[in-house]
């Protein structure tokens, strides 16, 4: 008979799986193969993430409706069902759950599991190449029942056996994803990604849902499959969740999602990350593990004054219901084996995507890399090369333009499909007899020009042709050859007429200690044709780019209009002795 321990709870505050993944869940693709009957309720709801709910009072043409899966009464042999798991998996346990089931409970159950290999024929009930993993144990009513057993090997099928007959609300299969994962170390993915095995170990709180929807597919269907918070009623407060990497690996950007958060969305948000060989790295003194903390266990847990995590990206406002692209500073940093996202204060967030790329086999697995010692001078760490601290060439990734991502360098001008998606700072109002939805004073112009230079604000008209595109594999490449600013007056610039698929290009930076363009930071952004920009006074930014036709646009500036460096000046990279070339990627 399989080893196995009992866990019998009629809340979730004992589940011993809190940082697993759980692989039956239909949010990763789990479903129903076959199922020996499902009179009463449908078996496939077996799988729903969330809570099964109390139907008490409420009736169909077959009798009680219950939030689950049910069998006709007076089987003389067991009921089944065979799942397809999300994903091939290593399996630690189960949750058997009959809530509400009360008096119509499935009394016993046992589980068996398989692996199959893509194309072979499919799993049947007596299949001699089932495994018990799971004798039979008995079930009472409304309860979650959690078993835990010595995990098991790579499989993709279980068989819940039922016996004889009965109804179970919710069967959760907990266990550790096989990772898949790309060959070639130069391959840019999600390391975070459930199916990357990437794994939610620690959230401060997860009141309202919990850590390990952030690393789910897709974007979901409501708030109920994001991760959220409590309120916080203290100030100062910060709430925060720590993901396991599926590989070490070096960070190129990261995707913040609020989807369906619209009113509860977090104010602001850090990223840290750490290269560490334990499952849940030290906490930092900044981050003390609250009473609220998942696991619970780690309520007690020391804090370490040497503070390992790296600040990756430093403190940025989120949005409501959108997905937010930042660029990570990681240049240099080495690899890393965890993020630790920090949301102010409070609030929801969908889904954190890492992107990233692995460290390859030949890598010495270690904190700090000095990349131009590890890899040779042509190796691509996905969108971030070893190239990018060389003088020679350095490789900048294009995102998509989103008003927070953009804020140090302008603001952005679009409207929202939903108005509640619109930054909270925009004021949004009905006009034109409400035939139109207004969104207020976007930017503002502004203009600091000595009054005996005689500026004037204006409108212009550019006509921009196709910049030239270069393929490297299935990247698009610009050279970036020149940076332009104006020193007294921001500019807007508006796309005229175009369809909304239609791209251009934006590509910003600082102003360095020299009082020229900091290249070391410089930022790209993939901007579509319903979107315009204004540049900040004085920020410095590649002359107009589109991509792929000609596109109009009106530029909104202040300018004397004599050619003058008071009006744009321009520094050509190709002849700067420290950057002889820059390359924007287009993925």
């Amino acid at each position: 008979m399989p080893p196995y321990e009992s866990v019998l709870s009629d809340n979730s505050s004992q589940n011993p799986f809190t940082t697993d993944i759980e692989l039956s869940s239909a949010s990763l693709g789990g479903s129903v193969v076959s199922v020996s009957d499902q009179f009463f309720a449908e078996a496939s709801r077996l799988l729903l993430p969330e809570p099964a709910q109390c139907l008490k009072g409420q009736f169909g043409p077959n009798g009680a409706l219950f939030d689950g899966w049910e069998t006709r009464r007076h089987n003389h042999d067991f009921d089944w069902v065979i799942i397809k798991l999300g994903t091939t998996g290593t399996i630690k346990g189960f949750d058997i759950d009959t809530s509400h089931f009360n008096g119509n409970e499935a009394p016993g159950a046992s589980v068996q599991v398989l692996h199959i290999t893509e194309g072979r024929e499919l799993p049947e009930v007596h299949d001699a190449r089932w495994t018990e993993v799971l004798p039979r144990v008995g079930l009472g009513p409304s309860a979650r029942h959690f078993f835990t057993i010595p995990e098991t090997r790579a499989v993709n099928y279980v068989k819940l056996n039922s016996y004889p007959d009965g109804g179970i609300a919710r069967f959760r299969v907990y266990g550790n994803v096989v990772p898949v994962l790309p060959e070639s170390p130069s391959d840019l993915f999600d390391m975070a990604h459930v199916f990357a095995g990437g794994r939610v170990i620690f959230t401060s709180d997860q009141h309202f849902g919990v850590g390990p929807n952030l690393i789910l597919p897709g974007r979901g269907k409501d708030m109920s499959d994001g991760w959220e918070t409590k309120r916080s009623r203290q100030p100062a407060h910060k709430d925060w969740a720590i993901i396991k990497l599926g590989s070490p690996g070096y960070l190129s950007h990261v995707v913040i999602d609020t989807a369906h958060y619209k009113g509860n969305f977090p104010q602001y948000c850090e990223l840290h990350a750490i290269y560490s060989d334990s499952d849940i790295p030290p906490h930092s003194e900044s981050h003390t593990p609250p009473s609220t903390c998942y696991p619970s266990s780690e309520k007690e847990a020391p804090t370490n004054k040497e503070d390992g995590w790296t600040l990756v990206l430093p403190q940025v406002h989120l949005g409501p219901h959108r997905e937010h692209y930042f660029q990570v500073d990681s240049a240099g940093k080495g690899a890393f084996t965890h993020v630790r996202l920090t949301i102010f204060p409070d609030g929801g967030v969908k889904r954190v995507r890492v992107f990233g790329s692995k460290v390859s086999a030949s890598d010495e697995q270690v904190p700090i890399h000095n990349f131009e010692d590890i890899y040779p001078s042509d190796m691509t760490l996905g969108d971030v090369t070893v190239e990018e601290i060389r003088p020679s060439r350095r490789q900048v990734p294009a995102l998509p333009l989103t008003p927070e991502a953009f804020a140090p360098f302008g603001q952005v001008i679009q409207s929202y499909v939903d108005i509640a998606s619109a930054p909270r700072s925009v004021k949004v109002t009905p006009a034109n007899f409400g035939t139109s939805t207004k969104y207020h004073k976007l930017s503002l112009l502004e203009s600091s020009y000595p009054d005996e230079l005689g500026a004037t604000t204006g409108i212009s008209v550019y006509r921009c042709q196709p910049a030239e595109v270069v393929m490297n594999g299935t990247t698009r490449e610009v050279t970036l050859n020149a940076l332009e600013r104006h020193p007294y007056t921001n500019q807007a610039f508006l796309p005229m007429g175009q369809d909304k698929d239609s791209i251009y290009l934006v590509v910003v930076a600082k102003n360095g200690p020299d009082d020229r363009p900091d290249i070391g930071n410089l930022r790209a952004f993939i901007v579509r044709a319903d979107q315009g920009i204004v540049y900040n006074k004085g920020v410095w930014h590649q002359p107009m780019t589109v991509l792929d036709r000609p596109m109009d646009l009106a530029c909104v500036e202040t300018q004397i209009g004599n050619g003058e460096a008071a009006d744009c000046e321009v520094i050509d990279l190709r002849q700067q002795g420290s950057v002889e070339r820059v390359v924007v990627q287009i993925t």
